[in-house]
């Protein structure tokens, strides 16, 4: 039996590895595929595969690619969910700030740095013609973190996927001011370099399995309620979910991830652009 770690998200996108796990079905070809849920999100995910704490990571596509490009010995292998993150921006019930204009100069919230709530504070001030060099943050770990920093003032708003965060909109700790969707695809799967290279097979084999599972993912019979009663979603906001999510299957496109680096290259979140070869591999 090959051990492999692999981490991810706790959220609604990760819940067909879950069920092929539990299926039993990467056993049945020689992997135990051991999955860790990481509430911290990319940033720490980034850490992890730097670190060889984790071989494979599915993972926020902006968030890996700045993180390759500055260092990170792992490369993209796959595009996991095609469809855009749609970020919610949310300030407490209470604040007096009322419209995303409001926002302008204030303190966001971030899991912490290079993670997709830092990055998508910078893509949300530019779509917003925003100064960035005045963005400023105030780390929070989690959406724990999140729910205290906005209701102790030491932060002003939070960005994080909206139908994830809306339960805390429902029972009026947060209030939702716009929304901010990701202008790529959300969720890739990395994996280390040194791993890939001894182990292409096993990548391929996992790869196998959860395509499969996600090209039918949506014809579940009951997929809907499941999805529900696991993450304590409204059935009509996880209907509304499915409904604009996409999984994939295929290589992130080279036009994508030139479209990516260059507005992460115009907003200085890369001081450089990362070649294709370094980026992407091919199982």
């Amino acid at each position: 039996m090959k051990t492999v770690k692999i981490v991810g998200v706790p959220e609604h996108f990760n819940l067909p590895w879950q069920m092929c796990i539990n299926n039993g079905e990467f056993e049945q070809v020689g992997i135990d595929l051991q999955w860790t849920d990481i509430p911290e999100g990319t940033g720490k995910m980034c850490q992890m595969l730097r670190d060889g704490e984790t071989d494979i990571a599915v993972i926020l596509t902006e968030g890996i690619i700045k993180d390759i490009v500055g260092g990170n010995p792992s490369a993209i292998v796959q595009v996991y969910v095609e469809s855009p993150l749609i970020w919610g921006i949310h300030v407490g019930a209470n604040s007096k700030y009322q419209t995303l204009a409001d926002l302008e100069n204030t303190k966001v919230a971030i899991s912490r740095y290079g993670s997709g709530s830092h990055l998508m504070a910078y893509i949300n001030a530019q779509n917003q013609n925003w100064n960035t060099n005045n963005l400023q943050f105030e780390i929070v770990n989690t959406i724990e973190g999140a729910v205290e920093a906005l209701k102790n003032g030491t932060a002003d708003y939070f960005m994080w996927e909206r139908f994830m965060t809306k339960p805390l909109v429902d029972k009026g700790i947060f209030r939702r001011v716009a929304d901010c969707p990701t202008p790529w695809p959300c969720f890739v799967i990395a994996v280390r370099n040194e791993f890939l290279e001894q182990n292409k097979q096993t990548i391929s084999l996992i790869l196998d399995i959860i395509n499969n599972t996600t090209i039918e993912f949506k014809d579940i019979p009951s997929i809907d309620r499941t999805l529900s009663l696991k993450y304590h979603q409204q059935l009509e906001d996880i209907r509304a979910w499915i409904s604009v999510t996409k999984w994939s299957q295929k290589r992130l496109d080279e036009k994508v991830l030139n479209k990516i680096q260059k507005q992460l290259f115009d907003l200085k979140i890369i001081d450089k652009i990362g070649s294709l070869s370094e980026i992407i591999k091919t199982v």
